[in-house]
């Protein structure tokens, strides 16, 4: 299973992309598991509209050690880089609504 996930997340990408129309309502796979501490009024403050570039490099930081943490380090694990990409970009995009 985890051999499809890369695809997934690409085609993920490619239905959420510019131009999508309704697809870009739905977030990408993996997304949810960000919403409980990272929405208006949370404690760990809020995604949407955030640079994608900045989500990425989270990510990345926390998956890889970098940026220590008790929680975000395990959950970013479970992200690839296609994965974390996408659901940047969809967080990213939510602030332009």
């Amino acid at each position: 299973m985890r051999a499809a996930r890369p695809a997934l997340a690409f085609l993920a990408v490619l239905a959420f992309g510019p131009g999508a129309g309704a697809a870009e309502t739905r977030p990408p796979p993996g997304a949810s598991s960000c919403t409980g501490c990272h929405t208006e009024g949370a404690a760990m403050g809020r995604l949407e509209g955030r640079p994608e570039a900045e989500i990425v490099a989270a990510l990345d930081a926390f998956r890889g050690g970098a940026r220590p943490a008790t929680l975000m380090n395990r959950i970013a694990k479970g992200f690839d880089e296609a994965e974390s990409r996408a659901i940047a970009a969809w967080f990213a995009a939510q602030g332009s609504r």
